[in-house]
Protein backbone atom coordinates (compact mmCIF):
# COMPACT_ATOMS: atom_id res chain seq x y z
CA UNK A 1 0.00 0.00 0.00
CA UNK A 2 1.14 3.53 -0.79
CA UNK A 3 2.08 5.81 1.99
CA UNK A 4 -0.90 8.28 0.14
CA UNK A 5 -3.20 5.41 0.26
CA UNK A 6 -2.75 4.84 3.89
CA UNK A 7 -2.83 8.42 4.95
CA UNK A 8 -6.30 8.45 2.73
CA UNK A 9 -7.36 5.41 4.76
CA UNK A 10 -6.41 6.96 8.28
CA UNK A 11 -8.47 10.00 7.46
CA UNK A 12 -11.39 8.52 6.13
CA UNK A 13 -13.88 9.22 8.78
CA UNK A 14 -12.75 12.89 8.56
CA UNK A 15 -12.31 12.64 4.43
CA UNK A 16 -15.86 10.97 3.93
CA UNK A 17 -17.41 14.05 6.13
CA UNK A 18 -15.62 16.33 4.31
CA UNK A 19 -17.58 14.96 1.07
CA UNK A 20 -20.67 15.10 2.35
CA UNK A 21 -20.61 18.27 4.23
CA UNK A 22 -23.53 20.59 4.12
CA UNK A 23 -21.49 23.14 2.07
CA UNK A 24 -20.37 21.02 -0.41
CA UNK A 25 -23.47 19.12 -0.77
CA UNK A 26 -25.31 23.16 -0.83
CA UNK A 27 -22.71 23.67 -3.74
CA UNK A 28 -23.35 20.93 -5.80
CA UNK A 29 -27.20 21.36 -5.65
CA UNK A 30 -27.33 24.74 -5.70
CA UNK A 31 -29.56 25.54 -2.57
CA UNK A 32 -26.47 26.76 -0.53
CA UNK A 33 -28.00 30.38 0.93
CA UNK A 34 -26.21 32.94 -0.70
CA UNK A 35 -25.15 34.82 2.75
CA UNK A 36 -23.27 31.08 3.63
CA UNK A 37 -21.42 31.52 0.23
CA UNK A 38 -20.26 35.28 0.84
CA UNK A 39 -18.79 33.91 4.32
CA UNK A 40 -17.09 31.07 2.32
CA UNK A 41 -16.06 33.31 -0.34
CA UNK A 42 -14.80 36.13 2.32
CA UNK A 43 -12.81 33.20 3.43
CA UNK A 44 -10.96 32.13 0.45
CA UNK A 45 -9.94 35.48 -0.74
CA UNK A 46 -8.02 35.25 2.57
CA UNK A 47 -6.95 31.66 2.30
CA UNK A 48 -5.85 32.22 -1.59
CA UNK A 49 -3.93 35.20 -0.58
CA UNK A 50 -1.69 33.18 1.83
CA UNK A 51 -2.11 29.90 -0.65
CA UNK A 52 -0.39 31.56 -3.34
CA UNK A 53 2.40 32.80 -1.08
CA UNK A 54 2.92 29.44 0.24
CA UNK A 55 3.48 28.16 -3.18
CA UNK A 56 5.99 30.74 -3.42
CA UNK A 57 8.00 30.24 -0.56
CA UNK A 58 7.70 26.00 -1.71
CA UNK A 59 9.10 27.34 -4.58
CA UNK A 60 12.35 28.62 -3.20
CA UNK A 61 12.62 26.00 -0.81
CA UNK A 62 12.94 23.33 -3.95
CA UNK A 63 16.61 22.28 -4.79
CA UNK A 64 15.37 20.97 -8.31
CA UNK A 65 14.68 24.22 -10.60
CA UNK A 66 11.46 22.41 -12.12
CA UNK A 67 9.95 21.80 -8.93
CA UNK A 68 10.79 25.45 -8.19
CA UNK A 69 9.45 26.73 -11.76
CA UNK A 70 5.99 24.53 -11.54
CA UNK A 71 5.60 25.64 -7.73
CA UNK A 72 5.92 29.50 -9.22
CA UNK A 73 3.36 28.69 -11.67
CA UNK A 74 1.39 27.38 -9.28
CA UNK A 75 1.39 30.87 -7.06
CA UNK A 76 0.91 32.82 -10.07
CA UNK A 77 -1.98 30.73 -11.57
CA UNK A 78 -3.47 30.95 -7.72
CA UNK A 79 -3.53 34.82 -8.18
CA UNK A 80 -4.71 35.14 -11.06
CA UNK A 81 -7.65 32.62 -12.16
CA UNK A 82 -8.92 32.12 -8.31
CA UNK A 83 -8.47 35.36 -7.65
CA UNK A 84 -10.24 36.24 -10.87
CA UNK A 85 -12.91 34.10 -10.10
CA UNK A 86 -13.60 35.94 -6.56
CA UNK A 87 -13.33 38.75 -8.15
CA UNK A 88 -16.44 37.96 -10.02
CA UNK A 89 -18.38 36.49 -7.14
CA UNK A 90 -17.56 39.38 -4.81
CA UNK A 91 -18.96 41.67 -7.38
CA UNK A 92 -22.36 39.37 -7.34
CA UNK A 93 -22.22 38.95 -3.82
CA UNK A 94 -21.75 42.61 -3.28
CA UNK A 95 -18.45 42.61 -1.14
CA UNK A 96 -17.36 45.70 -1.09
CA UNK A 97 -13.21 47.00 -0.94
CA UNK A 98 -14.33 48.04 3.10
CA UNK A 99 -15.61 44.52 3.54
CA UNK A 100 -11.88 43.12 2.87
CA UNK A 101 -10.37 45.81 4.40
CA UNK A 102 -11.70 45.15 7.40
CA UNK A 103 -12.15 41.01 7.16
CA UNK A 104 -11.61 38.80 9.79
CA UNK A 105 -10.69 35.52 9.41
CA UNK A 106 -12.40 32.30 10.78
CA UNK A 107 -10.60 30.91 13.31
CA UNK A 108 -9.90 27.68 10.96
CA UNK A 109 -8.75 29.81 7.71
CA UNK A 110 -6.12 31.45 10.18
CA UNK A 111 -5.27 28.12 11.90
CA UNK A 112 -4.98 26.52 8.84
CA UNK A 113 -2.81 29.53 6.66
CA UNK A 114 -1.07 29.76 9.95
CA UNK A 115 -0.43 25.94 9.82
CA UNK A 116 0.85 26.52 6.28
CA UNK A 117 3.51 28.86 7.12
CA UNK A 118 5.10 26.92 9.43
CA UNK A 119 5.18 24.44 7.71
CA UNK A 120 7.69 26.47 5.56
CA UNK A 121 9.44 27.39 8.10
CA UNK A 122 10.37 23.64 8.88
CA UNK A 123 12.93 24.77 6.19
CA UNK A 124 11.30 20.83 4.28
CA UNK A 125 10.06 21.26 0.71
CA UNK A 126 8.49 17.98 2.29
CA UNK A 127 6.76 19.08 4.83
CA UNK A 128 5.12 22.38 2.92
CA UNK A 129 4.10 20.02 0.47
CA UNK A 130 2.45 17.56 2.75
CA UNK A 131 0.60 20.95 4.49
CA UNK A 132 -0.73 22.00 1.01
CA UNK A 133 -1.56 18.67 -0.35
CA UNK A 134 -5.11 18.11 1.78
CA UNK A 135 -6.42 21.22 -0.34
CA UNK A 136 -5.72 19.59 -4.20
CA UNK A 137 -6.69 16.47 -2.74
CA UNK A 138 -9.95 17.05 -1.17
CA UNK A 139 -11.28 19.72 -4.01
CA UNK A 140 -10.03 17.72 -6.95
CA UNK A 141 -11.94 14.48 -5.22
CA UNK A 142 -15.10 17.02 -4.40
CA UNK A 143 -15.19 17.57 -8.24
CA UNK A 144 -14.55 14.68 -9.31
CA UNK A 145 -17.04 12.79 -7.97
CA UNK A 146 -19.70 15.35 -8.68
CA UNK A 147 -18.46 16.31 -11.77
CA UNK A 148 -22.23 15.55 -13.79
CA UNK A 149 -23.86 17.84 -11.08
CA UNK A 150 -25.83 20.75 -12.14
CA UNK A 151 -26.25 23.22 -9.64
CA UNK A 152 -29.84 25.11 -9.47
CA UNK A 153 -27.98 28.70 -9.23
CA UNK A 154 -25.16 29.37 -11.99
CA UNK A 155 -22.95 31.33 -9.17
CA UNK A 156 -22.16 27.84 -7.94
CA UNK A 157 -22.25 26.43 -11.52
CA UNK A 158 -18.62 29.12 -11.56
CA UNK A 159 -16.83 27.60 -8.54
CA UNK A 160 -17.77 24.03 -9.32
CA UNK A 161 -16.50 24.02 -12.62
CA UNK A 162 -13.12 25.24 -10.88
CA UNK A 163 -12.97 22.90 -8.50
CA UNK A 164 -12.44 20.34 -11.13
CA UNK A 165 -9.72 21.68 -12.47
Amino acid sequence: MRFTDELRELAKDSWEQSLDHPFVQGVVKGDLSLEVFRYYILQDIYYLKHYGKVHAMAAAQADDFSVTAMLAGKAKSTAQAELTVHEEHASILNITAEDLEYFKPAPTTYSYTSHLYRATQSGSLAQTVAAMLPCYWLHAEIGKLNEQAEPEKEIYRTIYICERI
